[in-house]
């Protein structure tokens, strides 16, 4: 499914390795916007997010990275910062532009082809791909991404790329999330498992935060590569730190729609970015926020299918 995202000057692409099983995504904002990042798990794998601090002197970004291929996959960026230096969009200096590209890796090696990685090719394709028609699913940084990781990748259900939006009157945002975590993906309202750990003949979900409880001798078995990182978009105007508070209450969404979030196990990481058009209260726009990214989980694995063994959500419930 192909999702618009509403906030103008913004633009997303992906690159795809259905193969290799990775990908990689770019939200560009060539003519620079207000950046702040939260980083609330425990195994990240980011880029450029110092920078982001409101102490520190840059103010805006010209792209985020979203990626798979764990560390490896960071070196997408420099395609993506050759895609604006040819553009001539970046930090300048006497010497020529900057291109600042902030981003966050998961942890995909475990699925598909654990050589195939994000590269520098790969990050020049997304930004050629990236317009304001967002395709979900198994593509970008979510190609590869499983959910449910607690009991095993082989007991895992497919993650993806989800995409939520909102606008009412002059003001738009949208989220965009590559859903790759231990936990389950679970309906925001009634707490129902819509993805996550099998049982094990397969037919059903376990749920991975009771059995996490009921069998708390397990300690020391959750480890493994997951990972949910994802950005939240909106023409809003912000200070750096005011986008620092705004990514902090976007990682609400991370806690009511994946159980457990925030893991050792998981680097969750978000994004929050605002183009300096309207006027909105912090608090608003961190719920918002926090809205947002928590429906674009859910659209991660309701989009996502079945991929090299690891099965679909809808394979496992059957219909949405």
């Amino acid at each position: 499914m192909v999702t618009k995202i509403p906030v103008y000057g913004i633009k997303v692409g992906n690159a795809t390795d259905l193969k290799g099983a990775t990908g990689c995504t770019v939200v560009l904002c060539e003519s620079g916007a207000v950046c702040g990042v939260d980083v609330r798990g425990s195994s990240p794998g980011t880029r450029e997010t110092d920078l982001l601090d409101p102490i520190n002197f840059v103010d805006k970004i010209n792209a985020i990275l979203l990626a798979g291929g764990s560390a490896f996959g960071l070196n997408a960026a420099s395609g993506i910062m050759r895609y604006l230096e040819e553009r001539n969009a970046g930090f300048k200096t006497a010497y020529g532009v900057v291109p600042i590209v902030p981003g966050a890796v998961l942890f995909d090696l475990d699925i598909g082809d654990p050589k195939a990685r994000p590269d520098a090719e790969m990050g020049y394709r997304a930004c050629i791909n990236a317009s304001n028609l967002v395709e979900e699913g198994n593509v970008g940084a979510g190609t590869g991404a499983t959910v449910g990781k607690a009991f095993g990748p082989e007991r895992a259900t497919k993650g993806g790329l989800g995409v939520a939006t909102f606008d009412r009157g002059r003001f738009a945002a949208a989220a965009i999330v590559a859903v790759n975590c231990l936990g389950d993906v679970v309906d925001p309202k009634s707490g129902v498992v819509l993805a996550g750990a099998l049982t094990e003949d397969k037919k059903g979900f376990v749920n991975t935060g009771e059995a996490m409880i009921d069998k708390f001798s397990l300690k020391g078995a959750f480890e493994g590569g997951n990972t949910t990182i994802g950005a939240f978009v909106s023409n809003a105007v912000l200070t750096k730190a005011q986008a620092k508070k705004v990514a902090q209450m976007a990682q609400d969404g991370f806690s009511v729609a994946i159980r457990p979030a925030h893991t050792m196990y998981d680097g969750d990481s978000v994004f929050a970015i605002g183009t300096g058009e309207v006027e909105i209260d912090v608090t608003l726009l961190g719920h918002i926020a926090s809205t947002l990214v928590a429906q674009a989980i859910v659209r991660a694995v309701q989009q996502a299918h079945a991929l090299h063994g690891v099965p679909s959500s809808f394979d496992i419930v059957g219909a949405w």
